[in-house]
């Protein structure tokens, strides 16, 4: 953008241009301070719609209001979440999603909040419990992010290693990491991809602190 877009040709600065002061034409021309103040006022509302656009389209911080995620993420934690160029197609086993309340939730707690739990199946996949640990796809979920012999609290309702949950296309399994006392798709089911806000990045406050921390 050359310097005429903010603050009008060099003649603007100082002095008349070629034209007569009398002259219809110059009258006519707005005052070069005033041009100088609408290039700048466009300048920070372009700045301002960017930022805007960058929080509501790119980005989001939430905050955690309850112990569900405990001990990764705490109450009134602080999370980043990318909404934009994001997929729900390229979620794994392990990432932690913020998505809309599921409908079938009838859980104690304040409804209509949007949720933060960990995909644990994808679609496709069939999981069960046995003896406190879970199983996908035949398999022991190898689970790194939580502390040994954390227990699990409520089975996988009516999912057995003969007769396991099978979780339907385009729909995810989710738990909380404080899994004795978190509300999630053993009560409500799974959740459809399409109510997945973002997948979380980065742990922005922790334990009452500035914290940096990615996912």
């Amino acid at each position: 953008m050359d310097t005429a877009d903010f603050g009008g040709a060099p003649d603007d600065l100082g002095g008349t241009s070629g034209r007569a002061a009398g002259d219809p034409l110059a009258a006519r021309k707005a005052p070069p301070s005033r041009r100088r103040l609408a290039g700048w006022a466009i300048s920070l509302a372009l700045a301002l719609l960017l930022a805007f656009g960058i929080r509501a389209f790119v980005f989001q911080v939430f905050w955690i209001p309850s112990a569900s995620m405990v001990p990764t993420l705490d109450v009134y934690d602080r999370i980043l979440v990318q909404k934009a160029f994001f997929s729900w197609h390229q979620l794994r086993e392990g990432d932690i999603v913020v998505f809309t309340h599921p409908s079938r939730d009838h859980c104690p707690g304040p409804a209509g909040n949007d949720l933060v739990k960990r995909v644990i199946a994808l679609p496709g996949q069939t999981i069960y419990s046995a003896a406190g640990v879970l199983y996908v796809d035949g398999r022991r979920l190898r689970e790194p992010y939580l502390p040994p012999d954390d227990p699990l609290g409520p089975a996988i309702p009516g999912a057995t290693r003969q007769d396991p949950f099978h979780v339907p296309r385009g729909e995810f399994y989710v738990m909380g990491d404080n899994r004795a006392i978190s509300c999630d798709s053993r009560f409500w089911g799974p959740i459809k991809g399409s109510s997945i806000i973002g997948r979380v990045v980065v742990l922005l406050w922790h334990d009452d602190r500035p914290d940096f921390h990615t996912f």
